[in-house]
């Protein structure tokens, strides 16, 4: 694996988490459209377990994985919250330090702004 194409904090992987895929589908294609996201990736199956209202709930969910790039966080995240359904969405993001050079310049320019 290369470094990235530029030093420090270049590319964010974002995760968050929906109530079902249709919902998940929804909210990556908007991002990636308004090209705040590269890409995003949804993975079925999720089980949480968490406390809300006092008590421990458990639910499927489906578990969205989002690439973008640091400059674009936060109007990606102000997107993400304005889509979201949930009262609390979760939102973490997380620093890629490495990656294949070709897939880092792929995010960095998908994320560029609007076509």
């Amino acid at each position: 694996m290369a470094n990235p194409t530029k030093p420090g904090d270049v590319i964010r992987l974002v995760v968050t988490t929906c109530p079902d895929e249709g919902v998940g589908e929804a909210i990556v294609r908007a991002l990636v459209e308004e090209r705040l996201a590269a890409c995003g990736n949804i993975v079925s199956g999720v089980r949480s377990i968490y406390w809300w209202g006092g008590r421990v709930e458990a639910d499927g969910e489906c578990l969205v994985l989002l690439k973008t790039r640091t400059e674009r966080l936060d109007e990606m995240a102000q997107r993400l919250y304005e889509l979201h359904p949930y009262d609390v969405p979760e939102l973490l993001s997380l620093r890629v330090d490495r990656g294949a050079a070709a897939y880092l310049d792929w995010v960095v320019e998908e994320t560029k702004g609007a076509s």
